[in-house]
């Protein structure tokens, strides 16, 4: 029986200034001077490789990738179609989508500055801890975010760039069974594993495609997690010890 055609649907808790944001601070640019063509090429790649693997998007994302494609195509206008200079920054989109940026940081930078103040506050006074729900479903990705996993996927694929459009999973080989079965060999119970080297026996897209949605079942079985031990580093791939 074959399952080529499995989906696994995982939620995004993060939105498209998330994405921008990410994209942003992989690149190591400044906001202000960041390159609009190359975020909204790399943005639409995260959008075709989200659409591929079956995970639902909010219509947030598409609305930004619709913002985005304007933006560029608007910068692409001859001059003498451009509005003045002094109309220039009140109606720039361009202008608009960075100042949303720049308060969006602030905001979660602010969110986390009193997230930390509150563990901080948890260690000072004690309290008395809530049982655990353990039928409550699992709502995170370990310690890595959906955009470095997906990212790192996308540096997988590069390797069959010439290969046929991954939209379309076409593999009669392998199941995303076979490849579940296949990870938890090659994962030891309590061992860890380069996220890259899942990859290294795989043969074609199909197989790499395949490898990563068996993954990601396990990850939302809490199988296995995946970790980082440092910003936008090497992704690690553990298996709890029972």
């Amino acid at each position: 029986m074959e399952d080529t055609d499995y989906k696994v649907k995982l939620e995004i808790f993060e939105g498209p200034l998330d994405l921008l944001l990410y994209l942003i601070k992989k690149e190591e640019i400044d906001i202000y001077n960041v390159s609009l063509e190359r975020i909204t090429r790399q943005y639409l790649d995260y959008i075709d490789t989200f659409k591929a693997l079956n995970i639902e998007l909010a219509s947030e994302f598409i609305v930004m990738a619709a913002n985005l494609m304007y933006i560029k195509s608007r910068e692409l206008l001859p001059k003498d179609v451009q509005p003045p200079e002094e109309d220039a920054e009140e109606n720039d989109p361009r202008w608009e989508l960075i100042r949303q940026l720049v308060e969006y940081k602030k905001f979660k930078e602010a969110a986390q500055f009193l997230g930390v103040q509150e563990v901080k506050g948890d260690e000072l006074f004690v309290t008395t801890p809530e049982l655990p729900d353990l039928d409550a479903p699992v709502e995170t990705l370990g310690q890595v975010g959906i955009f470095d996993l997906i990212r790192a996927f996308q540096r997988i694929l590069k390797r069959f760039e010439n290969a046929s459009d991954f939209r379309e999973i076409v593999n009669d080989r392998y199941t995303v069974a076979d490849k579940i079965e296949h990870l938890l060999e090659i994962v030891a119970v309590g061992s860890k594993v380069r996220f890259e080297d899942l990859f290294t026996s795989a043969a074609s897209r199909g197989e790499v495609i395949v490898t990563f949605l068996a993954m990601l079942e396990l990850i939302k079985l809490n199988h296995l997690q995946v970790d980082q031990e440092q910003l936008l580093g090497d992704i690690v791939v553990v298996r709890p010890a029972v």
